[in-house]
């Protein structure tokens, strides 16, 4: 499962449309959700949107790996941070990722945990 979350960081941190499309089709189910605080994406198209939208919010941070990957089954949780490549983060917080059977994205449900004042 630590390889899926890779995968799914770096589509949050591919700022080329077209690849970072190539990695969600790879990726994510065609029907896939992803839900936060901030934001409700159903489908690659949208959630392709989304994380455009948050990029565009956000330019030149990076989203990384917080902490251990808790998984089982076909779902994990874990923590992320998003702030400047090699620094202190900004945003910290955590999503739960549920994959298929075929081990693409279908629902992801994030929590954001310290967010700048």
């Amino acid at each position: 499962m630590t390889d899926m979350i890779a995968r799914y960081l770096d589509c949050w941190n591919e700022a080329d449309p077209a690849a970072r499309r190539k990695l969600i089709d790879d990726a994510w189910t065609a029907d896939a959700s992803y839900i936060d605080p901030m934001a409700e994406a159903h489908g690659r198209d949208a959630v392709d949107a989304t994380i455009a939208a948050v990029q565009g919010q956000f330019p030149g941070l990076v989203f990384t790996l917080a902490g251990p990957v808790d998984a089982h089954h076909r779902q994990a949780r874990f923590t992320w941070g998003l702030g400047p490549a090699g620094a202190e983060p900004l945003i910290v917080g955590f999503d739960v990722l549920v994959t298929d059977e075929d081990s693409k994205i279908v629902t992801v449900l994030g929590f954001l945990d310290k967010v700048p004042g």
